[in-house]
């Protein structure tokens, strides 16, 4: 019987996303089924029943980034849908209701800027989004009616995104958050009548606000953050006296906060080493419940969002494992009972077949704040027992670098176990979700003490009875390549292979290149051009290639507007001038990653066969 090609695996479908008809009865979502994100609509099952057939809505070539229903039908349904070209992330704005033939774009005229939608108004005539037209490297706040311009709210003059926008009951005011870099975060409100702004919570320390959303007086808002505080925990802020209340602050990261429609209860998730717990809040009594996910491998939530009926009686999300790919569920909550509104395909390959990881701890270099050997958290996968002893093991290095390692269903990873390589993800210092020190164990100066941490997760895993030590690849895109190619310099003689997807060669040329609504953003991690640049260059892989003597492929999408082709393009430049081997692989319709399935199969097949000529499954 022949095995599944890499190409079916990749055909394993997504369906997230997901926004309530205001009568209850459709979701819209977004899924990959025709081989690139595109908004659908599904009607919800009865109880008991199965997951019913969708329609499509969106009918591009290029992918989806988002829908939103609009909270009223004022005549008919209609939705609000994200956009880009080509992978530009420059984010359009379309208007549709289902049933025509094709959408409005609300944002003509503006293709150069990116939008970031906020909120629909309460009687879905306007919509709140951010936009950086004026200035590539500044957004301001606007306010469109669906059937006229745009109007500027707030002229923004400080740099970084502009995000979680949301409308006061009454529609008055709205409160959003300006990101300056990923840890330090400003709340402001707006009022939109007199287009005033007032910062209500912000220091020079670092500090996040997420989930932002008014109580149902207008004088409160609901949110998450961390201030004073390791961990990110659900609060209550009161807008006259500034107090924060703590109402959840478990020993974890809160996230996707989100306040019922009659605004009496929360619901937010819990990330607990990766993995996700549901949890529903009552604001009156303060008591609350955790979902009964049944899952029996551990997942997340795949779009990182939780979403209340209009009714309040469910709440849906997209949820996937390490064994099961992504759909929405419904969790009936007055019968406590959560059932799948949505099944997607695993391209014909039985679940049974999966992998599972383990979860796993190993010792770095340094000790943590007890004085114990600071112990690095990693996700372990192993074939199946009948794959021959030992191992060819993939490292896997995850992206951000204010990101985590969750165990999702990755269709790669999953043929790779299949073909009998092991996967270990570990999260290194300075990834998110063990709390903010940690998170910035590996700020500027600190950058390559991360790249330590992997060093190490080779001296365990060269420890592991069914491992060969002689087979360790390196793995990873976006700041995961930098990771990669650092690793491949730094510590040369560990790595048999390497994978780098997108990844930075050199902090200054990245820095100097990347879009402008980037730079401040990236700079508050990595470093500043004008404070570190000597440092940056001197860390700079492509000043190291001499050392590489690992075999090594590059991928890259030419329309990255995060990391620049010129980042790879520059470093197999340098590493063809000796004797290594290299490839190199450049998708023109693509951006930061491969979206489409087409590309994703090119991509992957060039990979895999890479593998097996460098290491052999």
């Amino acid at each position: 019987m022949s095995q599944p090609t890499i190409a079916q695996y990749l055909n394993a479908e997504m369906a997230y996303g997901a926004s309530f008809a205001p009568d209850g009865q459709h979701i819209a979502f977004l899924s990959n089924m025709t081989g690139v994100p595109q908004v659908w609509r599904v009607a919800v099952p009865e109880p008991g029943g199965d997951p019913l057939w969708p329609d499509r809505l969106s009918f591009s070539s290029d992918r989806v980034l988002g829908v939103w229903y609009a909270p009223t039908t004022r005549g008919e349904e209609r939705l609000i849908y994200a956009q880009d070209l080509g992978g530009n992330e420059k984010a359009q704005l379309f208007v549709l209701s289902p049933g025509q033939s094709q959408a409005i774009c609300l944002t003509e005229g503006h293709e150069e800027a990116m939008h970031i939608f906020g909120e629909w108004s309460a009687d879905g005539e306007q919509i709140l989004y951010a936009a950086n037209r004026r200035h590539r490297g500044l957004f301001d706040l606007y306010v469109q009616p669906i059937d006229g311009p745009a109007h500027m709210v707030w002229q923004n003059e400080q740099p970084g995104y502009l995000r979680e926008a949301s409308f006061s009951p009454d529609g008055q005011r709205a409160v959003v958050v300006r990101m300056s870099s990923s840890f330090h975060h400003e709340l402001f409100e707006v009022d939109l009548i007199d287009r005033t702004v007032r910062r209500l919570l912000g220091t020079d320390e670092d500090v996040r606000f997420q989930g932002c959303c008014y109580a149902a007086g207008g004088d409160a808002l609901y949110l998450i953050t961390d201030l004073d505080a390791d961990f990110l925990y659900v609060a209550r802020l009161d807008l006259e006296s500034g107090n924060l209340t703590t109402l959840a602050a478990p020993d974890w990261d809160c996230e996707a906060l989100c306040l019922s429609p009659d605004r009496t209860r929360l619901a937010f998730a819990v990330n607990v080493e990766g993995a996700r717990e549901i949890h529903l809040l009552d604001l009156e009594t303060l008591t609350s419940r955790t979902a009964p996910t049944g899952e029996s491998a551990p997942g997340q939530l795949s779009d990182g969002q939780l979403v209340f009926a209009p009714d309040g009686t469910c709440l849906a999300f997209s949820f996937i494992s390490a064994v099961r790919t992504a759909d929405i569920y419904l969790w009936d909550l007055e019968n406590d009972e959560i059932a799948p509104a949505t099944r997607s395909s695993h391209g014909g390959i039985p679940v049974e077949t999966f992998v599972g990881p383990q979860l796993v701890h190993y010792a770095t270099f340094d000790a943590d704040v007890r004085g114990a050997v600071r112990q690095i958290p990693a996700w372990f996968y192993r074939p199946s027992t009948d794959i021959p002893r030992p191992l060819p093991v993939v490292v896997v290095v995850h992206g951000g670098p204010e990101g985590q390692y969750s165990p999702g269903f990755h269709a790669v990873y999953q043929y790779l176990l299949r073909r009998g390589y092991a996967v270990f993800a570990p999260n290194v210092r300075g990834s998110t979700g063990y709390g903010k020190a940690y998170s910035h164990l590996d700020d500027v100066e600190k950058r390559m003490d991360s790249v330590a941490d992997l060093a190490h997760a080779v001296y365990w895993l060269r420890e592991q009875p069914d491992v060969d030590p002689d087979r360790i690849v390196v793995y990873g895109g976006s700041y995961g390549g930098f990771m990669v190619l650092s690793a491949i310099t730094a510590y040369p003689d560990l790595w048999a292979a390497a994978v780098d997807i997108v990844g930075i060669s050199n902090f200054v040329t990245f820095l100097e290149h990347t879009s402008d609504y980037r730079r401040g953003h990236r700079e508050a991690e990595y470093g500043s051009l004008a404070r570190d640049r000597t440092f940056l260059e001197s860390i700079a892989p492509i000043h190291n290639v001499d050392r590489i003597v690992a075999p090594l492929i590059v991928i890259h999408g030419a329309n990255d507007p995060r990391v620049p082709l010129s980042e790879a393009e520059q470093l197999v430049e340098a590493v063809r001038g000796r004797d290594v081997p290299v490839e190199f692989l450049v998708f023109d319709d693509e951006g930061h990653g491969l979206v489409k399935l087409q590309n994703k199969v090119t991509a992957y097949e060039a990979v895999v066969a890479f593998l097996d000529r460098h290491v052999g499954g």
